[in-house]
């Protein structure tokens, strides 16, 4: 598992992606959520611009990423 540190309040689903280099482009991290692909918390997320803050985790082709 990584660990992401934010600095703010919360990041959208869709930063997440492209900044943890779970996806190689903002369009690629669209479609990925959009196909239900992605886990937040353990439970399919279909929300790109959903808010994520520290304590959340992120699940996507095995990889799980925790927001600290």
């Amino acid at each position: 598992m990584t660990e992401i540190k934010i600095d703010t309040e919360f990041i959208k689903l869709d930063a997440l992606l492209k900044f943890a280099n779970l996806v190689s482009s903002g369009g690629e991290a669209k479609l990925r959520i959009a196909e239900g692909e992605v886990q937040v918390n353990g439970e399919s997320c279909t929300m790109r611009g959903k808010k994520l803050r520290p304590g959340d985790t992120v699940s996507l082709d095995g990889q799980t990423v925790h927001i600290v």
